[in-house]
């Protein structure tokens, strides 16, 4: 069974751990406040322990040495980057993941040896940038956890007017469902032309629709 070890972080942790155990991850959350300690133990599928997650002993009695995911959720960007070192280092944890407050300390961490590092205004500021790009350029139909599907004009000047489906080249994650072409919808084949003026319902996994817009339009 896979196993993941979340350090601090009260309600990140609770909220966090109810998504893991969805995922058949077997948990132990680790947590220097007493009270939210108390608070946690009523998880009835997670092992609650009181204790210091930048200790290698309190690590140990966490059972560090038998997870595959190790996230630090603490409000000190330094615990979490001491804490996810000692994971990876001292018990071969196999993925770190470590929360992070200052966005500048972002390089560091993976320089450090941070698997993953995620942080809320790095975050934001992705999704502002991702607007302001599709802001006349596409239009969003629908955006669900994974899964996009945008609304993309075609202009005289992309470089994919005139070229056939087959020859666009496309991450697999990406496909075009549809072409609306005036009053027209045309469900495409392989051999399907795009003309300037068609509009394309592009579906994409999440990391890939802006790529794939950047691809269709030519706009960077």
């Amino acid at each position: 069974m896979k196993r993941a070890l979340l350090i601090g972080g009260f309600r990140k942790a609770r909220s966090l751990a109810c998504n893991l155990n969805n995922l058949g991850y077997r948990l132990t959350l680790l947590n220097a406040n007493h009270q939210h300690c108390l608070e946690l133990a009523r998880l009835d599928f997670a092992t609650v322990i009181y204790g210091d997650g930048t200790k290698p002993e309190i690590l140990r009695q966490a059972d560090a040495e038998k997870v595959s995911l190790a996230i630090a959720l603490t409000p000190k960007d330094a615990d979490n980057m001491v804490a996810c070192q000692l994971c990876k280092r001292e018990f071969n944890a196999q993925r770190t993941m470590a929360l992070l407050g200052d966005a500048k300390k972002t390089a560091f961490f993976y320089k450090m040896g941070i698997d993953y590092v995620f942080c809320a205004v790095n975050s934001i500021t992705k999704l502002i940038e991702q607007q302001e790009f599709l802001h006349g350029i596409a239009t969003p139909v629908l955006s669900e956890g994974r899964l996009n599907v945008a609304e993309v004009p075609i202009a005289q000047t992309a470089p994919i007017t005139g070229k056939k489906i087959w020859e666009i080249d496309l991450p697999p994650e990406v496909i075009i469902g549809c072409i609306l072409r005036g009053e027209e919808s045309i469900v495409p084949r392989g051999d399907t032309r795009i003309l300037a003026g068609d509009v394309l319902i592009v579906i994409s996994r999440d990391q890939q629709e802006m790529p794939a817009i950047r691809k269709l339009t030519g706009r960077v």
